[in-house]
């Protein structure tokens, strides 16, 4: 029976073995987006600007793309299990900080110190699995195996934990219902690092530790391919997280209540989750740089514009707001595939080449709302839109330069 649901799993592009471990990051991360929705026009309403929102998020951002960085060689030197066990700790100790400590008295230092820990804690936890999945994954299923990895951290980050929130926060209130986030985190570690059996990651040699940990930063000067792919990565979701800085704010004065836009923002990564699985098999299909430029970059471009301008268009109509964004959100996964292009660009150090990759996941949670914190009073809202578009339109530009050797897998 084992074996024959091993092979369900893998016909399906999701590793079998390694099947606890995906449902362990979609209750993990469920736990970890409980606030992103909706927290900065909480906050913002309870007394802080919007620019001190801003900087918050900035230096949870900075926390995280530096655990984001060094997920991957962690992962490869100390063993992908270990290092998901520390990012546990660390969810849960900053997590703890956080709402115990700084939020209920609005103690901002307090706050910032709490939230920049909390920000260890899920690159830690979710990309050192991505890494144990490139290991542990055929090249000719890696496409698919990464769809579901991000089927399940999106799954998890912004659609459970935003539909789940707008429950939540009328029958709990804001505070309690982040204090459930250490619930939900530990259920996920139970499944991926207890119930999950996969042989871990081998573990480097001491003698070669330090040397592998530098290699998450030699690795951009001697393959720049790599470096351009961990670019292109941090444009994939800047805007994902510059969007509830400020769009909330903006939906409100169109007369959507939190509540609905929760509803739109939990519906666009619906889809989103969705078409992470459609695109990792058109990536293996079609070619991964292909399906980056134009689906990706391109398609996200002209998404993006379209959702800004949609509640004028449609005179505040709600289908029509939801009909934009999903759209948004089922293009934004089209860069699904530099998950598998980015670490097929080295033969060895793919742990290293994750390094960066997930650098480039983490910044966006740091450059998103420091965009919106620099250019908001400069260029408004409709500015910070367009600004992001061509990010997006950058990014297509970029992708055309990584190429696999004989353009393999990359046409």
């Amino acid at each position: 029976m084992k074996n024959k649901s091993q092979a369900f799993f893998n016909h399906i592009g999701l590793p079998g073995h390694l099947s606890w471990g995906y449902l362990g990051v979609l209750i993990f991360m469920m736990g970890d987006g409980i606030e992103q929705g909706w927290l900065s026009p909480y906050l913002v309403e309870r007394g802080l600007t919007l620019e001190a929102s801003a900087a918050l998020f900035t230096v949870y951002g900075i926390t995280i793309a530096i655990s984001s960085w060094f997920s991957g060689v962690l992962a490869e030197t100390y063993g992908a299990r270990r290092t998901m066990f520390y990012g546990l700790l660390l969810y849960l100790l900053g997590t703890v900080g956080f709402v115990g400590l700084g939020i209920p008295d609005l103690n901002y230092s307090v706050m910032l110190i709490a939230y920049a820990v909390r920000g260890f804690g899920y690159p830690l936890f979710a990309y050192a699995f991505l890494v144990w999945i490139t290991y542990g994954t055929p090249k000719e299923q890696l496409g698919r195996a990464v769809g579901w990895f991000w089927f399940v951290f999106t799954g998890g980050l912004n659609v459970l934990g935003a539909y789940y929130s707008s429950w939540a926060i009328v029958r709990f209130g804001h505070i309690s219902t982040l204090w459930t986030s250490i619930f939900w985190a530990l259920i996920g570690a139970f499944f991926a690092l207890v119930l999950n059996k996969s042989k871990k990651l081998e573990r480097k040699q001491a003698d070669s530790k330090m040397k592998d940990l530098m290699k998450g930063i030699t690795i951009m000067r001697d393959e720049p391919k790599v470096l351009l792919g961990g670019i292109v990565r941090v444009i994939n979701t800047t805007a994902q997280f510059a969007f509830p800085v400020f769009l909330p704010m903006y939906m409100a004065e169109h007369g959507f209540s939190t509540t609905e836009w929760l509803q739109i923002w939990g519906t666009i990564f619906t889809g989103n989750i969705i078409f992470n699985l459609i695109f990792g098999f058109v990536g293996d299909r079609v070619g991964w740089r292909n399906t980056i430029i134009w689906f990706g970059g391109v398609g996200c471009a002209i998404s993006t514009v379209l959702f800004y301008y949609s509640p004028l268009v449609g005179n505040g109509n709600f289908w029509i707001v939801m009909a934009a964004g999903t759209l948004w959100g089922a293009l934004l996964a089209g860069y699904v595939p530099l998950s598998a292009l980015v670490p097929s660009l080295v033969k060895d150090d793919k742990g290293a080449a994750m390094a960066v990759l997930n650098l480039g996941a983490g910044l966006p949670v740091f450059v998103g709302p420091l965009l919106v914190g620099v250019f908001y009073k400069l260029i408004g809202s409709e500015g910070v839109i367009w600004l992001l578009a061509g990010l997006y339109l950058l990014s297509a530009v970029l992708t055309r330069f990584i190429t696999l050797p004989n353009n393999a897998k990359t046409i």
